[in-house]
């Protein structure tokens, strides 16, 4: 049996075991999310009343991310609509409030803060494997630069997992859905006498691919490909956690974890541009919704602004790239712990630090007949605070210290297989080797400054420094005719060997390069650093205990880096921002939130891939101005009912973007391009243009969200629970250049769901649907020129799903 088959097997058997096991120990189930008790939050980094802090905050519970099928950070945007989500080949983007990161580069950080029981994550690709077991999900809206520090400019997302509990405890769930979807979670708590105890959980995820390929006819030496399915998953990983209180006042957490996934991303569906038909009509750019370009250029250069492709094509069933199906591994492991020493109420003492080792390696087909190979690709992190809080004559303080390390080592290449030759040939050999520190110091506190109204003022001070290699590589020919090569008793397999170049030799017997002489490598040393002070300003008021209002004005910043073309400098937010939270009714179980804020940001960072032999240049955006609205409402009609809504408005636009086009070059009026715009002072006539008014991507204007659930009470035999949900949104564009066809038009998706419990509350059982629309939203598309390829390309959200799902709680 192979590693894979017997871990599957054995999670399975967990979660069946623990189904199975009797009423042995009493249920240590928190307070549900539905009003029935107040939300404790620790987003201040101490335990609060989630009406209590001034911050526009989502808080869902274990419960609600179950119903709504959480698996990982791909489905952040079903708990927490506001949270946009760009999905590339298996890489989370995140967006919030119009603030977000839409590249993947090596030297490139995340514009919202993720952490996992205060360690920090900064790549992209880990976030798709490490999350299970979750008490409750805190998304904070809004720039966290006193308190969270660098990149969180967005936001910051907590996801706290659940603590062993002190008595002995089971809970598991297993659910099966359409797409032949599995998940299985478990858990049981061990107590450790009177002063610990651990929790050992652990969890299997697998479905089907959502998108459907046709077959495809070979051609010349390449054979022909059987239909096959994308979008495919298979997780599983656990943890073992430990809690103690060996002294009075000290208390120890400490976690290990270990994670894999195993997928094939959606492939690509596209419009290869330089089809007949596809492309602009005649010598000019005058049909077919291109607009014409850089005149000053001797050649004829279009963008596909207005073209209408989009609507072709089917987002379930498509022509995928001819080389057919992707995959990714993925594989992560992790160590976290806090230690904190309570002196007294004026002092507590606490050590928050975490360790993740992530790889990944990955083949990507990619239209139209290029391929990305992404031989290795492993990122160490390690990330320590040390905090001193606690009140002293009312005033709440915090101080602290906070260090971040990171080692990212990337080695991929573009390969193309030309039509009619028995090899082919890499475009390109990146290596990008990049190291991380980052050092702050930070406090803050709230003064009050009588019985109702609270001062409150923070500022940190962050430096710091990157430093990275990185390694481009020249054409080099790929010989994958015959096998083995003669001579070359390494060459047994396409892909395991690579010869080329003048000295003939570029190895890839398991992930790593051997010899950069062989691929013409050119080593370019990079580095930057900058350091930066953040603070804020704030008063919160509370005319009784029901009631918050507060007002501030913070800053953040996300550090700046560098790419292949050249460096780029951070960027920086001034938000303002006024909240009204109140909570009512019988028994403190309804609340109305309200905020509105206003965003100054400059040199916003904003991503655009070149071409495949010299990735994506970052630019920064001159300035954006970005303000919105915000309303929530959970109102618990009766005993057994209960509605929840909420409005967003945002209004986001560049105020200038200094940038470059990916242009079409018509046929017979030059020389092939594929990017223009670069302000280049050799260039006479050429000025950069300013993409001015343009909306940032994954920008809704509205998003909308109603929900309701009754309880149908059953006395003895227990309740019924039926609830309803959906979500709305606006259009948006996925990209900065705002064109049609990457657009995603206002959409909307609904969730029914009937759930059993008995009176004992000890099992449940429940049926779903999600996106009952069967909507499949963007989730990528850009147009893109590379060599002598004009494409445009698209992926798309997650399809209508529904399955069973039953738990057991002892």
């Amino acid at each position: 049996m192979s590693t894979r088959a017997f871990t599957r097997a054995l999670l399975i058997g967990v979660c069946s075991l623990a189904m199975g096991v009797p009423a042995l120990a009493q249920d240590t189930t928190a307070a549900t999310e539905t009003g029935e008790a107040d939300i404790i939050v620790t987003a201040q980094n101490r335990a609060q009343n989630v009406q209590d802090v001034p911050i526009a905050i989502d808080v869902i519970g274990g419960e609600k991310l179950q119903s709504a099928g959480f698996s990982n950070m791909n489905d952040i945007d079903k708990v927490a609509p506001a949270v946009q989500l760009n999905q590339d080949q298996g890489t989370v983007k995140i967006t919030v409030r119009g603030v977000g990161t839409t590249s993947n580069d090596e030297s490139q950080d995340t514009s919202v803060v993720v952490n996992i029981d205060g360690e920090y994550i900064n790549r992209p690709s880990a976030l798709g494997v490490a999350l299970f077991d979750i008490d409750r999900v805190e998304v904070l809206r809004g720039p966290q630069g006193t308190l969270y520090g660098r990149n969180s400019t967005g936001g910051a997302i907590n996801f706290i997992t659940r603590k062993p509990g002190k008595d002995f405890g089971v809970d598991a769930s297993a659910s099966y859905g359409n797409y032949n979807a599995i998940r299985a979670d478990a858990g049981v708590d061990l107590p450790l006498g009177d002063i610990a105890s651990v929790r050992v959980a652990g969890f299997y995820d697998e479905h089907d691919g959502y998108v459907r390929s046709p077959a495809q006819t070979g051609f010349f030496v390449f054979p022909s490909y059987p239909a096959f399915r994308s979008d495919d998953n298979q997780a599983y990983g656990g943890r073992l956690s430990l809690a103690a209180n060996p002294l009075e006042g000290l208390t120890i957490n400490v976690a290990g974890e270990y994670a894999e996934r195993h997928f094939a991303p959606a492939a690509y569906a596209f419009v290869d541009l330089n089809q007949p038909g596809n492309g602009p009509a005649g010598p000019g750019c005058n049909a077919n919704g291109y607009v014409r370009v850089a005149p000053a250029y001797a050649q004829t250069l279009c963008v596909p602004a207005n073209t209408n492709f989009l609507s072709t094509i089917n987002r379930a069933n498509f022509r995928a790239p001819f080389f057919g199906q992707s995959n990714i591994d993925q594989k992560t492991y992790a160590f976290r712990g806090r230690v904190a020493y309570e002196f007294s109420d004026a002092a507590t003492l606490s050590y928050i630090g975490g360790y993740r080792n992530f790889k990944q390696t990955s083949y990507l087909a990619l239209p139209t007949v290029y391929q990305s190979f992404g031989f290795d690709t492993s990122s160490d992190t390690q990330s320590h605070e040390l905090r001193l809080n606690g009140t002293i004559s009312g005033i709440i303080y915090q101080v602290g210290g906070f260090y971040f390390k990171e080692k990212v080592n990337a080695e991929s290449g573009f390969f193309v297989a030309p039509i009619g030759l028995p090899g082919g040939s890499f475009l390109s050999y990146f290596g990008r080797f990049v190291n991380t520190d980052s050092k702050s110091v930070f406090g803050q506190a709230e003064v009050p400054l009588g019985d109702r109204l609270t001062a409150v003022g923070g500022i940190r001070y962050t430096d710091n420094k990157r430093s990275a290699r990185y390694i481009s590589g020249s054409p080099f020919v790929v010989y994958n005719a015959t096998f083995p090569v003669p001579n070359r008793p390494d060459c047994t397999a396409i892909g395991t060997c690579i010869v080329g170049g003048p000295n003939a030799a570029l190895f890839m017997q398991g992930p790593g390069r051997k010899d950069l002489n062989a691929i013409n490598a050119q080593i370019q040393p990079l580095g930057s650093k900058e350091d930066k002070v953040t603070w804020l300003a704030g008063l919160n008021f509370k005319p009784n205990p029901d009631t918050l209002i507060y007002a501030k004005v913070s800053t953040g910043f996300k550090g700046g880096g560098f790419d292949a073309i050249g460096t780029y400098k951070p960027e920086t937010n001034t938000a303002y921002e006024g909240g009204w939270k109140q909570t009512f009714g019988a028994d403190r179980r309804s609340t109305f939130n309200l905020s509105a804020f206003y965003y100054d940001y400059k040199d916003l960072q904003v991503s655009v891939l070149l071409d495949t032999t010299k990735g994506g240049q970052t630019f920064n955006a001159g300035k954006a101005t970005i303000y919105g609205v915000e309303a929530a409402a959970e109102i618990q009609l009766s005993h057994n009912d209960h509605f929840s809504a909420s409005f967003n408005y945002l209004r986001a636009r560049y105020d200038e973007l200094l940038a470059q086009f990916n242009v079409f070059t018509v046929p017979g009026t030059g020389p092939d391009l594929n990017g223009i715009g670069d302000l280049d002072p050799n260039t006479p006539g050429i000025q950069q243009p300013n993409f001015k008014g343009n909306r940032p991507p994954f920008s809704p204007k509205y998003i909308v969200t109603m929900g309701y659930d009754h309880v149908f009470d059953l006395g003895s035999a227990g309740t019924i629970t039926a609830r309803v949900d959906t979500l709305f949104k606006s259009s948006y564009f996925l990209d900065f250049f705002n064109y049609r066809d990457s657009e995603q038009k206002a959409y909307s998706q609904t969730g029914l769901s009937v759930e059993y419990k008995p009176q004992n509350e000890r099992f449940t059982v429940a049926a779903f649907v999600r996106n009952l629309e069967n909507i499949r939203p963007l989730t990528y598309g850009s147009f893109l020129s590379a060599g002598p390829d004009d494409v445009y390309n698209w992926q798309f959200g997650t399809p209508r799903t529904y399955g069973v799902r039953a738990s057991v709680k002892f």
